[in-house]
């Protein structure tokens, strides 16, 4: 019984193969496959190292942000641990 079922699937889907392939989406699919990388040419170059600039940057900005978030958070638990115990009174 489940050969049965599986042949019927096999069959079933050969149909639906074709359909998806002699689509446009098949087509498309097939033209990037075949499709070669381009070449990367002197501009292309240059705005990718410019990018490169750019994240690096914005890495180091991040990480400062990330230092000085964790030294406020410090003073914060410090202050807060501070504020719980009572002056002594009069």
């Amino acid at each position: 019984m489940l050969i049965w079922a599986l042949v019927l699937l096999v069959v079933l889907m050969i149909p639906l193969l074709a359909i998806v392939i002699d689509s446009e989406f098949g087509r498309a699919l097939a033209r990037r496959i075949a499709r070669e990388t381009p070449e990367i040419d002197g501009q292309m170059q240059e705005r990718i190292s410019s990018r490169g600039g750019e994240v690096r940057y914005l890495a180091e900005s991040l990480e400062a942000v990330r230092d000085e978030t964790g030294f406020l958070r410090s003073l914060l638990d410090e202050e807060s641990t501070e504020s719980r115990i009572l002056p002594p009174g009069d």
